[in-house]
């Protein structure tokens, strides 16, 4: 989910590019200006369209301006089996486009009416958002529903798209933080869909093709597996006959989706290293994957993130301090198998004292949290929590919100009772959790560095087995 996806290292992004062209990356919604802290819980006012769209509206006056997402139930996961890569291309491609217009149309209709508009693809969902001046909210919206309910995926636009994806396979062969990432993904989920790039594998891209995107479309784009959120200076008897207008006779197209694989049950602890001649750092990605449906764990699982990233800074451990570029820690909230990922950099020679330093400090923790900490982790975590709502702005905070709402099932105050759910949490609750994802038996730990340099200094830590992969290896079809 948003919150958390924040805190994501880049070992898990790295390789995940957001599901937008080149041209909605240009035109990515516009946030206004913080306008005060927001409530953590909008009212919502939930309707219905004739055809069962779900629609959630909230007023909002301090600005005369709308911002729309419609919120589709499909994302990453959702890819068919060999066609990995298509919720994302078909997301890229709703602004290359649809209805009458094309792709040049549509974005110089936008730069008519001041709007912005763009798709983005996650593992669970994806969101096609429209920002727009209240006053030209009517043409904007035909616009937005050409794009989420015609897309008509031409196909010069859908081999630009896709060689854009094939370079990012290529480039991320260079990126040590992409090979970890791909590392760390295909150890844990094993032939789970989460075990392959985001993006799609090279072949499966190449597979793709816009009668493949429009089946996704068909099967998954669809009243009943969306929601439309609205936010702005309307009220909601206003707004309503417009979306009737525009999203009422949308209607589902195609058979629904296959269900997902099932994630890998956990392995015992592996190492593995991937070998980079000559490179003067290694990447460390040491994490464990946990149960689906973690939202029931949201709040035990930030403050066990708090706790880890207060326990790995360098001002507490000197061999961080001394031979990494810092730690990053975090969840990748999900509906499938949760990850929970701590990566650093370390000096190549050093990468055994580094990856001493961090499964001390994780193996402390799973063994257990003084009261102490506990008490000033929730502290800091309820100071710091509405800040992630407050950076981008009022309209767009609470707009994340309710997306987080409506794909993880959550109820409507579930953000705003924050403050008392993190001081609810007991050390049992945190015990469970560090259980599930940093039990030292499970990790799966990756390292990406000079083979030679690198070996020698981990041996002593007697880890177990170490398996050796080369970047080609990693890159290669999963089997």
């Amino acid at each position: 989910m948003n919150v958390t996806r924040r805190h994501l290292l880049s070992l898990l992004i790295a390789l995940s590019i957001a599901a937008v062209s080149s041209r909605a990356q240009d035109r990515a919604p516009q946030r206004p200006e913080p306008g005060g802290t927001p409530s953590l819980a909008p009212v919502i006012q939930k309707r219905q369209l004739s055809n069962g769209l779900r629609v959630w509206i909230v007023e909002q006056h301090e600005l005369p301006v709308v911002q729309m997402s419609l919120v589709v139930l499909a994302g990453t996961d959702a890819d068919p089996p060999g066609r990995y890569g298509a919720a994302s291309l078909v997301s890229a491609m709703l602004t290359e486009g649809a209805g009458s217009r094309s792709a040049v149309e549509i974005a110089d209709s936008l730069d008519a009416l001041v709007a912005n508009m763009a798709a983005t693809t996650d593992v669970d969902s994806t969101s096609l958002q429209l920002y727009v001046p209240v006053l030209r909210l009517p043409e904007a919206l035909a616009v937005m529903a050409d794009a989420a309910q015609r897309p008509t995926f031409p196909a010069q636009e859908l081999e630009t798209l896709r060689q854009q994806r094939l370079a990012t396979l290529r480039n991320a062969r260079e990126n040590p933080d992409a090979i970890a990432a791909l590392a760390f993904a295909r150890s844990s989920y094993g032939t789970h869909r989460s075990g392959a790039p985001l993006v799609g594998t090279a072949d499966s891209i190449r597979a793709l093709t816009a009668d493949d995107l429009r089946a996704f479309h068909g099967a998954a784009y669809h009243p009943a597996n969306s929601v439309l959120i609205a936010l702005g200076d309307f009220t909601a008897d206003q707004i309503q006959p417009l979306l009737e207008t525009h999203f009422g006779k949308w209607q589902a197209a195609g058979a629904g989706r296959a269900a997902a694989t099932a994630v890998p049950a956990k392995a015992p602890r592996q190492v593995i290293l991937i070998d980079t001649p000559a490179a003067p750092q290694a990447r460390i990605v040491i994490g464990g994957v946990g149960p689906a449906n973690s939202m029931a764990s949201f709040f035990p699982m930030q403050l066990l993130n708090t706790i880890i990233r207060g326990r790995l800074t360098s001002e507490r451990n000197a061999a961080l301090r001394d031979y990494t570029a810092g730690v990053r820690s975090g969840f990748d909230i999900r509906k499938s198998a949760t990850p929970f990922v701590v990566s650093t950099a370390a000096q190549a020679d050093k990468t055994g004292d580094a990856l001493k330093a961090l499964l001390d400090d994780l193996a402390g923790v799973a063994k257990g949290v003084p009261a102490d900490e506990l008490t000033r982790a929730k502290d800091d975590y309820t100071r710091d929590f509405p800040k992630t709502f407050e950076a981008a702005g009022r309209i767009s905070s609470r707009l994340r919100t309710m997306q987080s709402l409506f794909v993880y099932g959550l109820p409507d105050d579930y953000y705003g009772g924050y403050a008392a759910a993190i001081q609810a949490v007991s050390a049992a609750d945190l015990q469970r959790v560090a259980e599930q994802y940093i039990d030292p038996g499970h990790l799966t730990i990756v390292i990406v560095g000079d083979r030679k340099t690198v070996e020698p200094s981990i041996r002593p830590l007697n880890l177990g087995s170490i398996k050796a992969m080369t970047v080609d290896e990693v890159f290669a079809p999963a089997k």
